[in-house]
């Protein structure tokens, strides 16, 4: 092969290799619009993603733990700014680190249900639903004997099957309004620049105390709690924003 060859083939990879990122980060975009998209069913006695109020309220919600190192950090950071949150629980990781578990439980703020297993429960049968509900359900009371009455799916992902079933076991979901990006590792600044720029009374807003790994979420939290308090919104449980009391 020629010099001229050479230089058309290496152009070709070259053009095919950014084909291929474009197609890439056109398919992170539509995954994260839907996922997005997917919280926003509008408000009802069923379905929740904020609250409106006039009294600054707020909820701080985190999903997918316990984790056994991440999880006691952000309790601390709470405590020391004296913040109340819920707590979306998993029930695996329940069962996987009960001593962070029992902390959690006992340190004041609201643990509520993320499924059993985190699983995609909008493309579920009925009867599977009811278990991934019910199996984390079990999982709570069995550290702190009460009952979890929110249910968030993961992934924001409903139907009308997970309606029919958190009719039936009396539960309300839980979803939400400001959607702070730590699990797309969202650099802490940037969390805090994106909250404050939206914020408002009433909205739920929603953090992690489960990532894989270098969680953005302890320094955030770090950065955005002062603000906020700063700017006069109070911390409430869902209980508290949705229903007034806890």
């Amino acid at each position: 092969m020629g010099v001229a060859g050479v230089i058309f083939l290496l152009l070709a990879l070259l053009g095919f290799f950014l084909a291929w990122k474009r197609t890439t980060r056109g398919d992170e975009a539509i995954a994260v619009a839907r996922y997005t998209d997917s919280a926003v069913w509008g408000e009802d006695e069923l379905v929740y993603h904020k609250k409106r109020n006039d009294r600054m309220e707020i909820a701080l919600t985190f999903d997918d733990g316990p984790h056994p190192y991440y999880t006691p950090i952000i309790l601390d950071i709470l405590d020391e700014y004296g913040v109340s949150a819920t707590f979306f629980t998993v029930g695996e990781n329940i069962e996987y680190y009960p001593k962070t578990a029992e902390r959690l439980l006992e340190s004041g703020h609201e643990v509520e249900n993320h499924t059993f297993s985190h699983a995609r429960i909008g493309n579920m049968c009925y009867g599977d639903i009811m278990s991934e509900i019910e199996r984390c359900e079990d999982a709570v009371s069995a550290v702190s004997e009460r009952k979890t009455k929110f249910l968030r799916p993961p992934q924001g992902q409903m139907s009308e099957t997970v309606k029919e079933v958190i009719k039936n076991l009396d539960y309300r979901v839980v979803l939400w309004d400001v959607d702070t990006r730590d699990w797309a590792h969202t650099s802490p600044e940037d969390i805090r620049d994106n909250v404050l720029s939206v914020v408002t009374a009433g909205d739920i807003i929603l953090m992690h105390d489960f990532i894989g790994h270098d969680s953005p979420t302890p320094d955030a939290l770090r950065l955005l709690i002062p603000e906020l308090i700063e700017r006069g919104y109070k911390f409430v449980t869902v209980s508290e924003l949705i229903d007034g009391n806890p």
